[in-house]
């Protein structure tokens, strides 16, 4: 196995990361449109948020996307607008605005679901990672980092 000098290492894993992360970005968009999905990834990462929020408000909604209030108001604008999201404020408090998904919002999630699921087996069908317990514990250290 070759070894590479710090500077190499650092520039093939900077191009690596990059290009995993266009090259799948810009194949699930196209997956999305080949189903008929008229959604920016982004919007479809806000609904996956509002998904896996155990209190779906725009504050908790925000925090888990790292990012800003404003910037999400202007995205669940949009999804509301395209009939993917419903909002309210709630009974108890109402300073808080509760999200929720709406059957569109459900079913890009489930196409979402079932391309994640087709890439991560055909990962496994071509490499066989799962015997690769070096590359696992590299990639949830690598993910561990990136969580902050």
């Amino acid at each position: 196995m070759k070894k590479y000098s710090r500077e190499e290492a650092r520039k093939i894993i900077n191009e690596l990361l990059v290009e995993i992360f266009n090259r799948i970005l810009a194949i699930e968009g196209q997956n999305l449109k080949d189903h008929g999905i008229k959604l920016s990834m982004s919007e479809v990462h806000v609904l996956e948020a509002i998904d896996l929020s155990e209190e779906p408000t725009m504050s908790n909604i925000s925090n888990r996307l790292g990012i800003t209030l404003g910037s999400l108001t202007t995205a669940i604008n949009t999804l509301y607008q395209k009939g993917y999201v419903s909002r309210e404020r709630d009974p108890e408090d109402r300073r808080k605005v509760v999200v929720g998904l709406l059957p569109k919002a459900v079913e890009v999630l489930n196409e979402h679901d079932r391309f994640h699921g087709e890439m991560i087996d055909s990962i496994f069908n071509d490499l066989q990672v799962e015997q690769d317990e070096l590359l696992i514990a590299s990639l949830e250290k690598l993910s561990s980092y990136f969580k902050g």
